[in-house]
């Protein structure tokens, strides 16, 4: 049996920790905060992000507080007018053998968490990881009050500024992306009826795109309006006045602009990310999620990519203790390829599909146009399809 040491209990490393205790190991999750909770609204999950959650059990779990999503909807956001969308029923389903839902953060990181406790995984709050230290066949994990932890493995699973990574890759502060979001959720009962549907709706404007979809069962609709406005210093959850964000969007079709006006307790974030790394392992210690590869929301994989980063990392780590750094670079070696493309995919939506004004506008969306459902799932088949779970 290996012990792992998880730092970080958000939702990879609740995933991780899961994942490690599936494969029979003793597995101690040590999180910063007091107690085991995660903040945030919605969050999207590919059918990648099902293979992954069936694979930890949860699955159910997870599907039972979801709600699934007919179709991606692009609209123009300044005109109006519907440009394209892809159907996520029927032959979506049939090929990737799993649904694309949204889930209310809280709730995917409840059946997690859930999980954990029933495995038997050690949770330890108040436990903030700030290094680490090798020595042997052992890694102990150096927390904020001196206290350190020693296991077998170590898994850095603690956010966009993981102090695990700062020691392991030693890259400094996350990329501030230059974008600001805005987020809300409102009952969906003050939706009219008009602009309701089960479909993420996408908004697409010069400089700005805004973003709606129900959670909660249907019961609440998670608005996030995004602006390429240059932002230069990170923010985070800072409260925002209605407003303001209107004000920050002036330009938005008045049926979108509608749902706008509803929103209210706005919070505020400046969007970062990192760029691609080549190595995230060092000996017994490894990173995953956010601490490994952070990416902005675009291409809405963080979270799926964190469920997949630990279900290869359950799989690989099925071996000996003296086996543990050849398969954590097996994890690097299988994951760093997929997570990159990703990560620059995200960047790029977020600039050339999202943000564009004028003609380029107009092009973007005849390309889009002429686009059948099936090309659509072709497009994205390499992200939301089969995965590559390590061979091992």
């Amino acid at each position: 049996m290996i012990h792992t040491l998880v730092a970080g209990g958000g939702i990879g490393g609740l995933a991780v920790a899961l994942g490690q205790a599936r494969s029979g190991h003793r597995v101690t999750v040590l999180e910063s905060r007091p107690e085991f909770t995660e903040i945030g609204a919605g969050i999207q999950l590919a059918p990648n992000a099902f293979h992954a959650l069936e694979a930890l059990g949860v699955r159910d779990g997870v599907a039972d507080r979801a709600d699934f999503i007919d179709e991606l909807r692009f609209m123009d956001g300044v005109s109006g007018h519907r440009v394209a969308a892809m159907p996520l029923t029927g032959a979506y389903r049939n090929r990737f053998g799993n649904p694309y839902a949204v889930v209310h953060r809280a709730d995917l990181h409840r059946a997690l968490l859930d999980g954990c406790r029933r495995a038997g995984v050690e949770l330890l709050g108040g436990q903030r990881v700030t290094g680490y230290r090798q020595s042997g066949g052992q890694v102990a994990a150096v927390t904020a009050s001196g206290e350190r932890f020693s296991a077998q493995v170590l898994i850095g699973a603690d956010g966009l500024r993981s102090a695990v990574r700062g020691e392991l890759v030693g890259d400094g502060p996350p990329r501030v992306s230059g974008h600001t979001i805005y987020r809300s959720v409102i009952p969906m009962s003050e939706v009219p009826e008009h602009l309701r549907s089960r479909a993420v709706v996408l908004w697409a404007g010069p400089g700005w795109h805004f973003v709606h979809y129900p959670i909660g069962g249907g019961a609440f609709l998670n608005l996030a309006a995004t602006r390429d406005d240059g932002a230069r210093h990170e923010v985070a959850g800072e409260p925002a006045t209605s407003a303001h964000v209107m004000e920050e969007f002036r330009g938005l079709d008045a049926s979108a602009r509608r749902l706008l006006e509803l929103g209210r307790d706005w919070r505020v974030w400046v969007l970062c990310d990192r760029d691609p790394v080549e190595t995230w392992v060092d000996g017994r210690v490894a990173l995953a999620g956010d601490a490994a590869h952070p990416m902005l929301q675009y291409a809405a994989q963080g979270a799926c990519m964190a469920l997949e980063d630990a279900v290869v990392l359950g799989s690989l780590l099925r071996c000996d203790p003296g086996d543990v750094p050849q398969r954590l670079e097996k994890y690097n070696a299988v994951r760093r390829e997929r997570t990159a493309r990703t990560t620059l995919t995200a960047r790029w939506m977020g600039s050339e599909l999202y943000h564009p004004a004028g003609a380029r506008a107009l092009a973007r969306n005849a390309l889009l146009a002429r686009h059948s459902p099936d090309e659509l799932h072709d497009a994205v088949a390499w992200l939301h399809g089969t995965v590559d779970w390590g061979g091992a």
